[in-house]
């Protein structure tokens, strides 16, 4: 699915389902829930922090996919073409990052 069907189908979940967008303030708030959950996750199971029991348990596919499903309501409600935009921000980076990054001895081993 490409990220132009994935907002259609977003918007036809609320309109079925959700009875409304939240407000865009709200939805801010709902995203950096998500992605703190997304952290917590990292910290614990990637990172140094030891996972609680209550942690192991926790899908990082589901987390990542609910921070995908507010980004998609904010771009909705907001009128952002979010797949002209993830295009156009691929090609700015592709243009920019392509030589840093290969050059980059950090990344070299």
């Amino acid at each position: 699915m490409d990220i132009k069907n994935a907002q259609r189908e977003v918007d036809n979940w609320i309109k079925a389902h959700g009875v409304r967008y939240f407000n865009e303030l709200t939805n801010m708030a709902q995203l950096t829930e998500e992605v703190g959950e997304v952290a917590r996750i990292i910290a614990r199971r990637y990172g140094e922090q030891s996972e609680k029991e209550s942690d192991k348990n926790k899908d990082l596919g589901e987390e990542l996919a609910d921070v995908v499903f507010v980004v998609l309501c904010l771009a909705n409600q907001t009128g952002v073409d979010l797949q002209q935009a993830f295009d156009k921000k691929l090609e700015v980076k592709t243009k920019r990052d392509h030589d840093r990054h290969q050059n980059n001895q950090k990344l070299k081993h």
